[in-house]
């Protein structure tokens, strides 16, 4: 690989970092392409993950294009989650990362 090559790629590797990177953001991203759509149920799919956390990545991830929001006028007031078209773009990601990290998991087994 040529160094401006290099340096592109580098750059676009910021880029995702950028937009999915963090601890929280792909576990979203997974339960909401797994079919939660209400911010309780996203919460309770993710182990340890605060209210202010989700929030916050919640609208993060709007911002990024990968969600939208829809605001429903009923009482109670009825908010759903999904991923958009775009967000779609990442599930062989994702899919390709769920196997990597069980191969890893299963190679730090061996070792220890």
């Amino acid at each position: 690989m040529e160094h401006d090559e290099c340096n592109a790629s580098i750059k676009a590797l910021y880029d995702t970092l950028y937009v999915i990177g963090g601890k929280w953001k792909i576990p979203i991203l997974a339960s909401l392409l797994g079919g939660n759509r209400r911010f309780r149920e996203i919460e309770r799919s993710i182990p340890n993950i605060s209210t202010k956390v989700l929030s916050s990545n919640l609208k993060s991830l709007e911002e990024n294009l990968l969600i939208t929001r829809t605001v429903y006028d009923e009482i109670p007031v009825k908010v759903l989650y999904t991923p958009t078209d775009y967000a779609k773009t990442l599930e062989k990601l994702l899919t390709e990362m769920v196997e990597w990290g069980k191969l890893h998991r299963s190679e730090i087994k061996k070792v220890r």
